[in-house]
C-alpha cells in the first residue's frame, strides 16, 4: 500500500514540477551554453588582466571628464562626491555621494544627515561574454554624468531606499567626515 502512495504521489508530482519548473530550468540550461559556445568562439581567450587594463582606461577617462581635483578625491577616499544646487545664499542644500556598484546616497549638507539610497545600474553590455559589469570608475563616472545632466530624471527613474538598506550608515557618516577631512587639507 505505502508503495501504491508513493508511486501515485509521484506520478502526479512529476508531471506538475516539470510544468511549473521546466521552462527555468530550460532557460538556464540554454544560457548556460551560450555562454559556453562564446567561450569556446574562436580568438576568445580569458585573459586575466582585461579587467585590470579596462578600470585603467577608466581611470584616465574619469580623470580627463571630472578633473584633477574630484579624480584625487577618487583615488583618496574611493568615491565621488556631488553637491545639489545652491540655495538663494550660494550654499547646497544636499550632495550625493557616489560610490561604485552601490547606491547614490543622498544627504543633508547642515547636518550631515542621510536622506536616501538611490539604487541606479549602468551595465556593460559590449561584450556580454565578459559580464554586464562596468569598471568601478565607468561606474562612478556613468552616476556623476548622469547626476550633473538630469538629476531630477535619474532621482525619479532610481529604485529610492531609506538609508541602511545596502549601504551602513555608520559607514556612510565616517566617508563623509573623511570627506570633510580630506577639503580641510587641501
Amino acid at each position: 500500500m505505502r508503495v501504491l502512495a508513493i508511486a501515485v504521489l509521484a506520478v502526479i508530482l512529476i508531471p506538475v514540477a516539470l510544468i511549473g519548473f521546466g521552462p527555468s530550468i530550460a532557460r538556464r540550461l540554454r544560457e548556460g551554453r551560450g555562454a559556453a559556445r562564446a567561450a569556446r568562439r574562436p580568438g576568445y581567450a580569458y585573459d586575466p588582466g582585461r579587467e585590470r587594463r579596462a578600470e585603467l582606461r577608466a581611470r584616465g577617462l574619469l580623470r580627463s571628464i571630472v578633473g584633477e581635483a574630484d579624480y584625487r578625491m577618487y583615488e583618496a577616499l574611493g568615491f565621488l562626491h556631488v553637491e545639489g544646487p545652491p540655495d538663494e545664499h550660494g550654499r547646497s542644500a544636499y550632495g550625493y555621494l557616489i560610490y561604485p556598484h552601490r547606491p547614490i546616497v543622498s544627504y543633508d549638507a547642515a547636518s550631515g544627515e542621510l536622506l536616501s539610497e538611490y539604487c541606479v545600474m549602468f551595465p556593460d553590455r559590449a561584450e556580454p561574454v565578459h559580464g554586464a559589469r562596468l569598471p568601478d570608475a565607468d561606474d562612478v563616472l556613468a552616476k556623476w554624468m548622469a547626476l550633473r545632466g538630469d538629476e531630477r530624471r535619474l532621482m525619479e527613474d532610481a529604485n529610492m531606499h531609506l538609508p541602511g538598506r545596502q549601504l551602513d550608515p555608520g559607514q556612510v557618516a565616517r566617508d563623509l567626515r573623511r570627506l570633510a577631512d580630506w577639503r580641510a587639507s587641501r
